[in-house]
């Protein structure tokens, strides 16, 4: 993997654990998937057009950015719903391992990515990583049963969403930012009859939170958008795992500042995930 690809997948490891704690902070519902969608939309417009103008449209690169748009979207409403229920630092590790494990093995079967037994050593370890982290002494079976479950199922839907979208922009040379933006437009155009429903909520939520939002805004499609563009010229069985350096920083976050507690332990599984990302990726 080169250095260019390490710095740009590294650099989006920080900006994805920053908004999944804001995210998780301001602990709102479908409301701030809306607001923080629609200025996306308008902060990321003008780059979103320059992109747009240079692009040729046909039939089959407009069907591909739909479907991502969709699967963005299921993970979205499932992560903001996860994480009014669980552990940020139990639901995002288990999340960013599932993740990566089920993206490398689909695009070891489909897209003919290399694999060898180093690379499955690796993923064999983050499984058990994540499996330590979510038991153990002092965790509530009931609490910690129920944020591993929405932790394997939004890490399915970013194993889902990860190959489908290094499909796009690596074969069909989708640029990452209108990928990323149309996602975005998709999100505030399907939830705002719901948004409107809801817009006491909404106007809270800018009015005592405009700075979180923002931040989760531009930090939400920057660290994709650094993750499309890595995958243009790495293979996503390398680039997937290594973005599980956000899991050291999200534990950190979740039990330090959000107050969840067992810091040590957690911060030592995580650690125990990350090495098996880092067997997993120089395989």
């Amino acid at each position: 993997m080169s250095a260019l690809g390490f710095a740009l997948v590294l650099a989006a490891a920080f900006c994805h654990a920053t908004w999944n704690y804001f995210v998780k902070r301001l602990n709102a519902g479908p409301e701030l998937i809306w607001l923080f969608s629609a200025v996306t939309v308008v902060l990321y417009a003008p780059l979103a057009l320059w992109f747009a103008l240079g692009w040729t449209a046909t039939f089959s690169g407009v069907a591909v950015i739909a479907v991502s748009a969709l699967l963005h979207l299921a993970y979205f409403v499932l992560l903001q719903r996860a994480y009014r229920a669980g552990d940020l630092s139990v639901i995002y590790p288990t999340a960013r391992a599932t993740g990566p494990i089920l993206s490398t093995s689909f695009a070891v079967a489909v897209l003919g990515a290399p694999m060898n037994p180093q690379m499955a050593a690796g993923g064999l370890i983050v499984v058990f990583g994540v499996l330590m982290l979510t038991g153990g002494r002092g965790v509530g079976p009931r609490r910690a049963g129920l944020s591993l479950g929405f932790g394997l199922a939004v890490g399915t839907l970013i194993g889902a969403y990860t190959v489908w979208d290094a499909r796009a922009v690596a074969l069909l040379a989708i640029p990452p930012v209108l990928l990323d933006y149309v996602s975005s437009l998709g999100r505030s155009l399907v939830l705002a009859p719901l948004a409107r429903s809801r817009w006491a909520k909404v106007r809270t939520l800018w009015r005592d939170h405009r700075v979180e939002v923002i931040v989760i805004a531009v930090f939400n499609p920057l660290a994709y958008i650094l993750v499309l563009v890595a995958l243009t010229f790495t293979p996503v069985s390398y680039v997937a795992p290594i973005r599980e350096i956000s899991v050291l920083i999200t534990v950190l976050l979740g039990s330090f500042l959000l107050g969840e507690g067992q810091l040590a332990r957690r911060l030592g599984w995580a650690t125990v995930i990350l090495t098996g990302v880092a067997v997993l990726a120089t395989g």
